[in-house]
């Protein structure tokens, strides 16, 4: 399944991603982050050592999360509220809840290929490149999992 497709369908499940957010509490972060496709291959226990890493985030309409050319440390899984991703100032996509970006910084110190600003208050999820090598370092299968995945989407962003 494409990222897009998996995109569009995240984005009807914005309701029932609000309720677990509200109901879970906990339990929350790891369901959230079982939707993302990033994570989709992930076993129970690594999406608990991801969850256990990632902090919930609220900010303002027009807060900027990633901007082109900066150094970027953050990957972000958006749980409430919408964004819009420019490159060179053309806009590339508009993100809902369910979305996802920065994976590109988990993995390497490449500059940020994109700005992402919050066209409306948003919620997110965020785990820090130091946070996820930490979990990586005591379960490297996740590893394997989270390339083969940028790997899809790399492809495919290069076809586009």
């Amino acid at each position: 399944m494409s990222s897009a497709v998996s995109r569009e369908k995240l984005r009807g499940q914005s309701l029932v991603l609000a309720f677990l957010v509200v109901v879970l509490g906990k339990n929350a972060k790891i369901e959230l982050l079982k939707r993302v496709p990033l994570f989709a291959g992930c076993s129970k226990n690594e999406l608990r050592e991801l969850a256990l890493t990632a902090d919930e985030i609220d900010l303002r309409d027009g807060h900027v999360l990633t901007k082109e050319g900066r150094p970027g440390r953050e990957f972000f899984v958006l749980v409430k509220g919408t964004a819009r991703v420019t490159r060179k100032t053309e806009k590339i996509a508009d993100l809902g809840p369910g979305d996802w970006f920065g994976e590109i910084a988990l993995l390497t110190d490449v500059p940020r290929t994109a700005t992402v600003t919050a066209t409306s208050p948003v919620d997110v999820l965020v785990i820090t490149d130091r946070g996820f090598k930490r979990v990586v370092e005591t379960m490297p299968s996740i590893a394997l999992k989270v390339l083969a995945c940028v790997g899809e989407r790399l492809a495919h962003d290069a076809r586009s």
